[in-house]
């Protein structure tokens, strides 16, 4: 790599030349006042046209000054701008080596002095540190404690601060996000959990928002342990039961998050038991109903068998009849028996909710929702319901908006109220109604019962049911009335109620959980609504990435054949969320390239090619900002897919080359590897795609503190301060 000059030494050289000009004419002015002008013309005369020569030794004399002044800053300079680098990372940076004693006496003398200090603040240090893990022995064996609890659990565990970035998740959740992948074998699930990912990139965040209100409504009423659920179905069509608890705000006095400083998610994959249960419905139906056509057809035969003129051939072929519709009934009822009949209603899980409460969300909800106008008429306060809070709220809504659109309702009153027992149902019950004004009576309501057997969309992009679906789940019922009296008709939906001690059932979520990938510190709010180039580096998250390519000409065919990735996230490399792939290039492995990254043609053939690959990097990288080492290169190779892949890398780019020719102008050099020797980095896979990007990471968290000490401390400052340097200038 070209050596750069100095730019003092171009300002000292020019001082020097214009120095020495203006020497040369004073001297020559002061000469020619004191001859005649005779004399004068004869010495104009001598000289003549020697001014050549004189210009010519003027030259060599720069020459010798220049040399003499590039010696000076190579002896006197240069040694010790580079022993101050050095020393800033010995002090920055954790594990760095010792100063080099190197240069003449003098800087070598100061560099072992430096390295004794050293030495004694590293004793002290040491010593501090063990003080410090003396006082936190019973930290750990909390922590230990914990670590063994969070290994036992055997459902998936998120916790997401308000924002609903993940900062905390199980194993076990790592792997329930690996088998929802869309792209298992690529990001193996990474691109939907991490920490600081968006759980909302997983679940619709009106299901969540709404969950979080049903908690905050029962913390206001006192409830000592309130939690949620819902069921949802992803992207991939995995179907998955939710439940939510709160995480409390440790500053009672914060009001802006009403109590919650986060929540706590608990996952259950009930695909596969949705799946059984629809199959046991199935042959539920099947029984049923052809059970009813054998007992129709085997009464049919039993009434001509009665007859006592029957020809003995047609009794033949009517016993026939009966015995095979037996048959075919006992099969049946063998099949049901073999399968089970558990209830479909065990998919949806219920909650206890305050009958208040569900009125005033439905109240809330229809006057954000472009619905009718809501008055509330008498509501019995004591009332406590056992639901699935989202559907049935839906279920309403979707009644009073199709009243609105479609009868011309513009008001609807809801009412609450505890029913008599009806025959046939066990349990106290309620009528939960929705009314409205009908003055014409009968001729009103005309149609309306066919609204619930419409198919509506509970959640968005979830489960397709039906009004009737919904209240079959809970166990209830559905008709219209009208109260010609009041001039009103209404739909009435009669629920089954519990009783108020029933309700407020012990958490599911266990609270010594040990968080096994984890970062507390994201409970602070995310900086989503700023400007990026306004973050702090410190606040940013990152994905650090590499290519491995067919060769250094990506405008010339060069095709990438591995990619290799991890994250930063508050400051903290996460080795475990990392992304690594090889890629078949469609094309030929130079041969001389092969030694260098060690993929062979055989190792990609079978793997995908990087119209594949891409889209599964692309929703890793996503909300973050993109760190390579030459940057300018790996971005080259993923503008050129652009086109062939839909797919724009379009997040803010940092560059650890050029980051470090700003931290360290004076190094000679900035490949990877004597950035990480300066840092006391241990190189490990170097050239493989995973482990350059590992230590290109580490080199990153080694350069912020340092350019945070020049006073580059966000982004848009980081960027800028790149674009300034000689290396800024490559291109590819």
């Amino acid at each position: 790599m070209r050596r750069r000059i100095d730019p003092r030494l171009w300002w000292l050289l020019a001082a020097a030349a214009g120095a020495s000009l203006a020497w040369l004419a004073v001297t020559i002015g002061l000469i020619a006042v004191t001859l005649e002008p005779h004399e004068r013309a004869q010495v104009l005369g001598i000289v003549g046209d020697r001014w050549g020569f004189v210009l010519l030794m003027w030259l060599l004399g720069m020459i010798a000054i220049a040399w003499a002044l590039q010696r000076a800053f190579d002896v006197g300079v240069h040694p010790w701008r580079r022993l101050a680098e050095e020393a800033q990372v010995l002090i920055t940076a954790e594990g760095a080596p010792t100063l080099r004693e190197r240069g003449p006496a003098e800087v070598r003398r100061v560099a072992h002095l430096f390295n004794q200090l050293v030495q004694q603040r590293q004793a002290l240090r040491v010593q501090m540190d063990e003080r410090v893990r003396e006082a936190a022995r019973d930290i750990e064996q909390e922590k230990s404690r914990l670590a063994a609890l969070m290994a036992e659990l055997t459902q998936s565990v998120i916790v997401c601060n308000l924002d609903g970035r993940v900062l905390l998740y199980n194993n076990r959740a790592r792997l329930q996000f690996r088998a929802l992948s869309q792209a298992p074998t690529l990001a193996g699930g990474a691109e939907l959990i991490g920490l600081g990912r968006s759980i909302y990139a997983v679940f619709d965040q009106a299901l969540i928002a709404h969950a979080l209100e049903n908690i905050r409504q029962r913390l206001r009423r006192g409830a000592a342990h309130p939690s949620a659920q819902f069921v949802t179905a992803t992207r991939g069509g995995q179907l998955l039961r939710v439940q939510v608890a709160p995480v409390r705000q440790v500053d009672p006095g914060d009001r802006a998050s009403q109590g919650l400083a986060g929540f706590v998610l608990v996952l259950d994959n009930i695909t596969r038991d949705h799946e059984q249960a629809a199959l046991r419905e199935r042959l539920w139906l099947d029984l049923t109903e052809g059970s009813c056509r054998s007992l129709a057809n085997v009464r049919a035969a039993l009434e001509v068998l009665e007859l006592p003129d029957a020809d003995p051939a047609l009794r033949e072929r009517l016993l026939g009849v009966v015995r095979e519709e037996v048959q075919a009934l006992g099969e049946r009822v063998q099949r049901l028996v073999a399968d089970g009949a558990d209830p479909w209603s065990s998919q949806w899980p219920m909650e206890d909710m305050l009958g208040a409460d569900l009125v005033a969300v439905i109240e809330r909800r229809l006057a954000n929702g472009g619905g009718p106008r809501v008055q509330i008429g008498a509501v019995d306060a004591t009332v406590w319901l056992r639901i699935e809070s989202f559907a049935l709220i839906e279920a309403v809504l979707y009644l009073a908006r199709r009243l609105h659109q479609e009868a011309g309702v513009h008001t609807v009153t809801l009412r609450l109220q505890s029913a008599s027992p009806r025959p046939g149902r066990a349990g106290a019950q309620v009528h939960l109604d929705l009314v409205w004004s009908a003055p014409a009576g009968e001729a009103s309501i005309a149609g309306l019962m066919g609204w619930e057997l419409d198919p509506m969309r509970v959640g968005g992009g979830g489960l397709a049911a039906s009004v009737r679906d919904v209240l079959e789940r809970h166990g209830g019922v559905l008709w219209v009335e009208t109260d010609s009296a009041a001039a009103e008709a209404f739909f009435r939906m009669l629920l089954p109620a519990i009783e108020p001690g029933q309700a407020e059932v012990a958490p599911l979520v266990r609270t010594e959980s040990r968080p096994e990938y984890y970062d507390f510190d994201l409970f602070r709010q995310s900086p989503a609504a700023q400007a990026l180039d306004d973050v702090p580096l410190t606040d940013l998250v990152y994905t650090v990435f590499d290519t491995e390519t067919t060769g250094l000409n990506p405008s010339d065919g060069d095709e990438i054949i591995q990619i290799g990735a991890t994250r930063i996230v508050n400051g903290k490399l996460l080795r475990h969320e990392s992304f690594e792939q090889l890629v078949n290039p469609r094309r030929s492995i130079p041969r001389e390239s092969i030694p260098i990254h060690g993929i062979s043609p055989e190792m990609v053939v079978d793997q995908p090619d990087i119209t594949q690959v891409l889209p599964a990097f692309h929703a890793f990288a996503r909300d973050t900002v993109l760190v390579a080492h030459n940057a300018a290169f790996d971005m080259r190779f993923l503008q050129l897919k652009e086109r062939a892949t839909g797919l724009v890398f379009d997040q803010p780019v940092l560059d650890t080359l050029l980051l470090s020719a700003v931290v360290h102008p004076a190094q000679p050099s900035h490949r990877l590897e004597e950035i990480a020797a300066r840092f006391g980095i241990p190189v490990i896979g170097r050239h493989t795609a995973l482990g350059d990007a590992f230590v290109t990471a580490e080199v990153l968290l080694r350069l912020i503190p340092l350019l945070m000490q020049q006073g580059i401390r966000t982004l848009g400052e980081a960027r800028r301060a790149s674009e300034r340097t000689y290396y800024a200038r490559l291109t590819y």
